[in-house]
Formats: C-alpha cells, sequence, structure tokens
C-alpha cells in the first residue's frame, strides 16, 4: 500500500465536491485526506486528495476517471520529490498548572507551533508542518490530555515552475472564464 497525493483543479460551484467523493465511494477508493479551497481564480477550486492504494494502476484509474468528470479542468499525481506537502492542525491540550503550561510553552517551541489561545485549563496549539510532525506533537501531548483537535488535510503545490496544469492539459483547452462542456 502506498500514498498518492492528487491534484484536481475544478469548478467552484455547488455539488463538485460531491461528484468527485461519489466517485472515489463507487470505486471503492477511501480518501485519506482532502483539502479544497478557491485558487487565484474565484470560479475554479482546487482540490488535494491523499489516496493509499495497491498500485500505480488503481492511481492511473482515478485519475482517468476523475478527467471524464465535466467540472474537472486538471488532474495530476504529485511526486513528492517535486512537491511541497503541509497541513495545519488545531491542538487544545489540558494545562491546568501553571508548570503544565510552560512544559507544554517550551514543547510548542520545540515544534515552532503557534499559541493561539490560553486558557485557564487548556492552552490551544497552531502546528503546520508534514503530517510527521504534526504526528508527533500530538504524540507527546496526548499524555497531557487532548482536549480537541482539528486537521485541515494536506495541502500540495510543486516546486519551482511545475504547475498542475503542466503536462495535463494543452495551452487554451479550457477558458477559467468559461464554463465549457
Amino acid at each position: 500500500m502506498e500514498r498518492y497525493t492528487l491534484a484536481v483543479l475544478v469548478d467552484n460551484a455547488a455539488g463538485v465536491l460531491s461528484q468527485v467523493s461519489r466517485l472515489f465511494s463507487r470505486k471503492g477508493f477511501n480518501i485519506e485526506s482532502l483539502a479544497v479551497g478557491v485558487t487565484e481564480n474565484d470560479a475554479v477550486s482546487r482540490m488535494t486528495i491523499e489516496i493509499i492504494v495497491d498500485s500505480e494502476d488503481q492511481v492511473e484509474l482515478i485519475c482517468n476517471q476523475l478527467r471524464k468528470l465535466i467540472p474537472v479542468h486538471s488532474v495530476k499525481v504529485l511526486s513528492p520529490a517535486r512537491s511541497m506537502r503541509r497541513e495545519l492542525a488545531l491542538i487544545k491540550v489540558r494545562a491546568d498548572t501553571s508548570e503544565a503550561r510552560s512544559e507544554l510553552i517550551q514543547l510548542g517551541s520545540i515544534f515552532r507551533a503557534s499559541i493561539i489561545d490560553v486558557a485557564p485549563t487548556s492552552l490551544t496549539f497552531a502546528v503546520i508542518g508534514e503530517d510527521d510532525k504534526v504526528d508527533a506533537i500530538k504524540n507527546l501531548v496526548e499524555s497531557r490530555g487532548i482536549l480537541e483537535m482539528a486537521r485541515t488535510g494536506v495541502i500540495a503545490l510543486e516546486r519551482g515552475a511545475f504547475t498542475l496544469d503542466e503536462d495535463t492539459k494543452e495551452k487554451g483547452e479550457f477558458d477559467y472564464g468559461k464554463n465549457v462542456q
């Protein structure tokens, strides 16, 4: 089993996320992580989807199926060597005493976590980094008592001049200002 990161450009419209997730469900694939947000163009959203599959053939199958969906503009499998991956996690930890708070603040600084809220009985971190980093700080603060945690899922971009449109679409094939069907 291997993890793959897919970058997908889609119409920024109601129902598109549902279409994409139904495709994965119909094909029997589980989405490990999903992050969606608008791009520099308000008419287009970018999905970063992580899946764990047995083979490259399965990745190729899901990519080909995604490309057939009308609201999908581009699909690309991101190479780990040519891409940057980050995740944001908010972790609220029990901090009943000043000693506990002080220890947590030191631990957070090791991971370059931001403290975004301090309450009489808790402390909340914002951690940005690879999923290993998020897992590492989570595991270290677990003994203190995690009160709540929210993770965004992974977002990714290719390094340097590489873009999502490269090698997947011909110039002029899709005009982002128009809904071509």
